[in-house]
């Protein structure tokens, strides 16, 4: 009898154990992983002003994939770095494209925003705070990467030479703040953004549950600290120069 009441009592003590390894589990997979998006920018579209001939010479769409690791806290949004992809075009005319290589990172509990921007062979690095958008809520939803999406939107105002309407797709089943690139303060996690009405589209493809390995989410590191209005006075300069040419390189 001592045995058979020694015997249950293990047993409770293991269905214990094991339920809590399970617990442990299923709180891993829903904390960490990575969601893989698809960024298609219509190249056309984001012509300056007096270039619209370039469009003979250029694709309509360029796409390029990133990627966002998460845990409960941290995320980071980087590229997929793939080879630079050349298209000749009429005339001889190569086009170059080559992907920016962006980095950002969040730490959502410290409210901590780092930017990593690779511009003309040097590395900056810009800090600020997450800045939530004015978001305005729709009534639309949709499926995205399986999962049930409702709207969001505003407008993007803060640089008066560049208003920008921004849509957003948002999952209330991921955790809040946590999106692509700056689209980062809404309920859900963000799987899909709508910039101008198509001048740049991300969208989900995948989204993953699982453990992260040591060097995938870390805050970047490694460049000139700057402030973000000095990075875009600098680049806008820079951009002038080149004739506003941006990523593309043109060569004969």
């Amino acid at each position: 009898m001592k045995n058979f009441t020694l015997m249950k009592k293990l047993l409770l003590v293991l269905g214990i154990l094991v339920s809590f390894a399970a617990i442990n589990i299923v709180f891993a997979q829903s904390s960490t992983g990575v969601i893989e998006y698809e960024v298609k920018v219509n190249l056309h579209k984001t012509l300056p002003p007096g270039r619209e001939g370039m469009k003979a010479m250029i694709p309509e769409f360029r796409t390029s994939k990133q990627q966002l690791f998460f845990n409960e806290n941290e995320s980071l949004f980087k590229p997929i770095i793939e080879d630079e992809e050349e298209e000749e075009q009429g005339g001889g005319v190569v086009m170059r494209f080559r992907q920016p290589n962006v980095e950002i990172y969040l730490n959502q509990a410290a409210n901590k925003r780092v930017f990593k921007e690779e511009f003309f062979g040097k590395t900056y690095l810009i800090e600020d705070s997450a800045k939530v958008a004015a978001w305005k809520f729709g009534t639309e939803t949709k499926t995205i990467a399986g999962y049930e999406c409702q709207q969001a939107y505003y407008t993007d105002d803060s640089n008066p030479k560049r208003i920008q309407e921004i849509t957003a797709w948002y999952a209330p089943k991921l955790r809040p703040f946590l999106g692509p690139e700056r689209f980062n303060t809404l309920p859900g996690g963000v799987l899909a953004v709508d910039i101008n009405n198509g001048e740049r589209v991300l969208v989900a493809k995948k989204v993953e549950f699982k453990e992260l390995k040591k060097n995938d989410l870390k805050e970047p590191k490694g460049g000139e600290k700057i402030s973000r209005s000095d990075f875009i006075k600098m680049r806008e300069e820079q951009m002038k120069k080149m004739g506003a040419n941006g990523g593309m390189i043109i060569r004969n």
